[in-house]
């Protein structure tokens, strides 16, 4: 579907559930450097969808544009929230819930829009939450973190350049106990791991997509 933003629209991407009942809808942002049709997005919805939960993806303003670098923050928060509106009046979305987050970017965006308030969220996923720029650990995207009152699920690779589990807990902790941190060991910041892991990587993505799907069904 297309959704307006104030630099003219954005594509939007539905994967629904096999139930149109479903009682959570996602919706979820892409990385800074790769688009919703990116193969990690598209895996990720399709799967989310598979195991019981409509997903819907979208692009941000300059990757719709073909833009290289991200806007600033307010207009990517702006364009999510416009999404999010737009998934609400869709008909079979408004039964239920939304659970918003992303890849990297797109989860911190999500992070933004629920630190500032937003009715009917039922939690956050984020995959792969960009703690920090790369060998930059002090610069630290986590402050707003506390404003958020929904339960979090933080998916984490140990060999993260933006943020590892380790980094991440100490500053998670203060939360309580509805935020989560799944590990994916030996994972980088797209999850993948190196070529000779004893998990296939197949195998190390279904087990991330199982877990986001169980903890879905928890908050259901």
């Amino acid at each position: 579907m297309r959704v307006a933003v104030a630099s003219g629209s954005v594509t939007a991407l539905c994967y629904p559930a096999a139930d149109p009942a479903a009682p959570l809808t996602l919706v979820l942002g892409h990385g800074a450097g790769a688009p919703q049709t990116s193969d990690f997005m598209v895996a990720f919805a399709h799967a989310l969808a598979d195991r019981g939960f409509s997903t819907v993806t979208f692009n941000f303003p300059y990757m719709e544009e073909g833009r290289r670098l991200p806007d600033r923050a307010p207009v990517l928060e702006a364009a999510f929230r416009a999404v999010i509106a737009a998934v609400r009046d869709r008909a079979q979305a408004g039964r239920g819930r939304l659970v918003i987050g992303g890849k990297s970017l797109g989860g911190r965006m999500a992070s933004h829009v629920a630190a500032a308030g937003l009715d009917g969220l039922a939690g956050l996923v984020f995959l792969g939450y960009p703690l920090h720029p790369p060998a930059q650990p002090q610069r630290l995207r986590a402050e707003h973190l506390a404003r958020i009152r929904e339960p979090m699920l933080f998916v984490q690779g140990t060999r993260d350049a933006f943020g590892t589990p380790e980094e991440l807990a100490p500053l998670l902790a203060p939360l309580g106990p509805t935020v989560r941190v799944h590990v994916v060991e030996g994972g980088d910041h797209s999850f993948a791991v190196p070529k000779r892991w004893p998990v296939p990587q197949a195998q190390v993505f279904a087990r991330v997509q199982d877990v986001i799907a169980q903890w879905l069904r928890a908050l259901t």
